[in-house]
């Protein structure tokens, strides 16, 4: 998602206007109003998110949160350039008690199947689709392998943050193009490392595909005589910002407006996969939270929003924790709180 975020501002540095989001209770949140062209905001984090770097797409064995070593990832002295890891370590240094493979599959199969009784579409509004458990548990499993790994290399995970010394309260991961929140622009590389972005795993292109496709036909189903197409129209992700954000994260009412004029006046979608533990969801037409509809987006859940919807006003008012799946978390260590990713077109 694109919009507020929380920051943790430098004890030296003088307040500036911040992006509109809070997270943890130490952290003192700054908002900055999203009147010009700023207007992304990756999803926040409380200081027990971490997460590190990583390189495409091939997963080596190396990289298996299960076969990690002693520590929860290492810690650099420059925090925009920490190394952490989406993925807590499970190892001879900590005392856990894993179910069988058995116990995990037979809970994916039951997730398998009580995701065919959900409804399949929930038309929130013109423009804005949700998808529940879309993403099948084998795909939940491969998308926080891939971004663990993509996000332990070159351009990888990283703490971001602003000239004045305030940073971001969250790990971020931006795949195709940069995000830079400081210009609120995107671009080739990082102007803090000249790390240039990991390319979208492709992958990740046909679960998008996938996503948008099947919300055109359901919308044809359940609307009869709608222009599907005019509704979510189709789009090519060349961007992709992958945001991890605690149990106590939250994320102010935004707009995702920094892509190019093109691409909003067409209202290509923003598509947004959420994995892990379960946010409550906020949109609506103007920046108040109390006029504002609210929506669970559970892990495995795709919303869409584009056409008549792309310039919606939305943010996260909570993340409830320890609402993931025990199978996802005791397959992959996904650490606790959410894992958020959002695909749009420049």
């Amino acid at each position: 998602m694109a919009g507020g975020e929380e920051r943790t501002p430098a004890s030296s540095a003088p307040r500036r206007r911040g992006l509109a989001a809070h997270g943890s209770a130490h952290q003192r949140p700054l908002e900055r109003q999203k009147e010009g062209a700023c207007s992304f905001s990756p999803s926040v984090t409380s200081n027990q998110s971490t997460l590190q770097s990583a390189a495409p797409v091939q997963l080596p064995e190396s990289l298996d949160p299960r076969s990690s070593s002693c520590g929860a990832g290492s810690v650099v002295s420059d925090s925009r350039a920490a190394s952490f890891d989406i993925c807590m370590s499970d190892n001879k240094c900590s005392i856990k008690l894993n179910r069988s493979l058995f116990e995990v599959n037979r809970e994916k199969r039951r997730a398998l199947e009580l995701s065919k009784d959900a409804a399949p579409l929930q038309h929130l509004r013109p423009g804005m689709v949700l998808l529940k458990k879309f993403l099948k548990p084998n795909d939940q499993v491969k998308i926080v392998k891939l971004c663990q790994h993509l996000g332990l290399g070159p351009g990888g995970f990283y703490q971001p943050g602003y000239r004045d010394g305030a940073k971001l309260n969250l790990r971020m991961m931006c795949l195709g193009k940069n995000w830079d929140p400081d210009s609120c622009s995107y671009g080739d590389i990082r102007p803090f490392d000249g790390a240039k972005p990991p390319s979208i795993p492709e992958e990740f292109r046909k679960f998008v595909q996938d996503a948008i496709q099947a919300s055109h036909e359901l919308l044809k189903q359940g609307m009869k005589g709608a222009n599907a197409v005019k509704e979510v129209p189709p789009m090519s992700p060349d961007i992709c910002l992958v945001n991890f954000y605690g149990s106590s994260g939250r994320l102010g009412l935004h707009q995702d407006k920094d892509e190019t004029r093109t691409s909003l006046d067409e209202g290509l979608p923003v598509v947004s996969f959420s994995i892990g533990e379960t946010a409550e969801f906020l949109y609506g037409d103007v920046r108040d939270e109390d006029k504002a509809s609210k929506v669970d987006l559970e892990s495995g859940d795709v919303l869409i929003f584009g056409g008549r919807s792309r310039l919606i006003f939305h943010g996260v008012a909570k993340v409830r924790p320890k609402t993931a799946p025990t199978w996802l978390t005791d397959e992959t260590n996904l650490r606790p709180g959410r894992l958020n990713l959002t695909f749009r077109q420049y």
